[in-house]
């Protein structure tokens, strides 16, 4: 028996409400990195889906931030994120979701993406459009960069490794009306698929981050791929490029400019 997008709803408000129960309170927060967080409600988060899950579907694998990989039977597969926006959530700063994907062996098929915090639950099922609440999503109409705002984020070792996306930052400012970081990819990709914002970009992220995120802005009517254009968006290491059909091919012209002038001695 396979899942259905009211379990995944489900199962994203109750690890929500875990998120609420610690948020704005002291936390005991641990270091995966020198800037790469992890906290307690991370970790319950994660422990209640993976209990529910398991007790659900026992034979399905599990791909989760903080536990890895867990392997089952079959060729369904969970991809899920119980904190994504752990920074914002350690300091108090209410932007953060919880991202849950369903695959199988034809690709991603449900995606829920909550913000707890405001009370917003962005979902898609394959071939049935993106939804926030009972309101159908569409991306926006913006065809030119200089009308655009969007939305990018930047990997964890930025200060030591040169593929930080600065450089993709830098050319983009000065073509778009503004680029936000607010600090959750999956968040990000949900607000392309609303409208809210019209493109959004990123590299070196992990496919908890952005499975969910992705069908949600396909299913709004978004274009997403790798940053340079191809299609394998869930391969290791990540990235994406997401934007209306009018907008993505501009965006992907300026960051194959930006490949390019890398690529000069």
């Amino acid at each position: 028996m396979q899942p259905g997008i009211d379990d995944l709803l489900r199962l994203a408000r109750g690890a929500g409400d875990i998120l609420l129960a610690h948020f704005d309170r002291p936390l005991k927060i641990d270091h995966k990195g020198a800037v790469d967080l992890v906290t307690e409600a991370d970790r319950q988060s994660e422990d209640y889906l993976l209990a529910e899950i398991r007790r659900a579907w026992p034979e399905h694998s599990i791909l989760a931030e903080e536990s890895g990989q867990q392997d089952g039977t079959s060729d369904s597969a969970w991809l899920i994120d119980p904190l994504d926006g752990t920074t914002n959530f350690a300091h108090g700063l209410p932007i953060f979701s919880v991202s849950i994907a369903f695959a199988d062996a034809q690709g991603v098929q449900l995606g829920v993406v909550c913000d707890p915090t405001r009370a917003e639950a962005f979902w898609a099922a394959r071939g049935q459009g993106a939804w926030l609440g009972q309101r159908q999503l569409h991306v926006s109409d913006v065809r030119d960069l200089v009308n655009s705002l969007l939305v990018t984020g930047f990997p964890y070792d930025r200060a030591a490794n040169p593929d930080n996306n600065l450089d993709y930052f830098n050319h983009i400012m000065l073509r778009c009306r503004g680029i936000r970081r607010l600090g959750s990819a999956a968040l990000d990709l949900a607000y392309v698929a609303a409208g809210r914002m019209d493109g959004f970009w990123e590299i070196r992220l992990q496919p908890w981050d952005v499975a969910a995120g992705m069908l949600i802005a396909q299913e709004a009517g978004a274009v997403v791929t790798r940053l340079h254009g191809e299609p394998d968006v869930l391969r290791r290491p990540c990235s994406v490029l997401a934007a209306n059909p009018a907008l993505h091919p501009l965006l992907l012209n300026e960051m194959l400019r930006v490949r390019e002038q890398r690529a000069q001695p």
